[in-house]
């Protein structure tokens, strides 16, 4: 029942994930220089139901929030209830849409027409709206350069326990989450190659005990500056995964978890909390 469960989920994810891949592969790739500047900052995709406005409103309002966390590098904002009133009016923070059709060049049939079809909605912010925001949230805009993040994740699912990698087939779909969740919070992330855990030998059982300074060398090469290690447990009465994330940085630990979530959710509070620390916004393990 469980096997079955996490199935689905992957099933459901797959078709997001197919747009994220050719858009945010280059997130697992180390770039030269800072992040893409501030006008990919401004801008969010979500997936909506056909081109009519009562949809298009509601997407304005999840890339409105997907934004905010973005460029504050705040992802504790998505429970703050002041959001509310700024997520009801986010089409006037709205610069610029567009939609792509997910089913481009396959025929419309009956009611799965152009109402019912599936589309990526991107929306870009006003940035002098959206840095006003955070400003009457008590928040800035964290604009200096982005560090890399080279992340270590340990999956186990019963007797199988793995580290996701960025060469092996088996890690497609967790290298694609991960992909996601970094171009979710503006962030750029490494992976480490197999071959390099296996010279190293690091193994997914003992990947927590390796010295920070061995799991820094492996990913160094790729551009990788700051560590991120996690470790996802499969529950089978959670029905989810029970996730610990760790990262160090000038000088101080910082430790989070939670349970009972997808792998996606958990690459996104990952992803989440290192851009916290990152960008000075607090200890997420602290987080309400």
């Amino acid at each position: 029942m469980a096997a079955l469960l996490e199935r689905k989920h992957n099933l459901i994810a797959m078709r997001a994930r197919g747009v994220v891949r050719a858009l945010l592969a280059a997130a697992l790739i180390c770039c030269d220089g800072a992040m893409a500047a501030d006008e990919s900052l401004y801008r969010a995709q979500t997936v909506v139901t056909g081109q009519g406005e009562p949809n298009r409103i509601i997407g304005f309002a999840a890339c409105l929030e997907d934004v905010l966390i973005k460029v504050s590098g705040q992802p504790a904002l998505a429970s703050d209830r002041r959001l509310a009133a700024y997520k009801s009016k986010a089409k006037e923070f709205v610069s610029s849409f567009d939609y792509h059709d997910q089913y481009a060049g396959k025929p419309h049939h009956d009611e799965q027409g152009t109402r019912d079809r599936p589309y990526d909605l991107t929306v870009a912010f006003d940035d002098n709206k959206i840095d006003g925001i955070l400003a009457k949230l008590g928040l800035e805009p964290w604009r200096s350069e982005r560090p890399v993040l080279g992340v270590f994740v340990e999956m186990q699912h019963g007797p199988k326990d793995t580290i996701v990698t960025s060469d092996g087939t088996q890690s497609d779909l967790q290298r694609d989450a991960l992909a996601a969740a970094a171009g979710k919070r503006g962030m750029r992330v490494v992976l480490p190659a197999a071959s390099a855990l296996t010279s190293a030998n690091v193994t997914a059982s003992e990947l927590l005990k390796q010295p920070p300074a061995k799991l820094t060398s492996i990913i160094a090469p790729q551009g990788g500056q700051a560590l991120l290690i996690g470790r996802l447990v499969w529950d089978d009465n959670d029905l989810g995964w029970a996730t610990r994330w760790q990262m160090a940085w000038q000088g101080k630990d910082y430790k989070w978890q939670f349970r009972g979530v997808t792998f996606d959710e958990a690459f996104r509070r990952g992803v989440g909390g290192a851009a916290q620390v990152l960008s000075g916004n607090g200890d997420p393990g602290r987080a309400k």
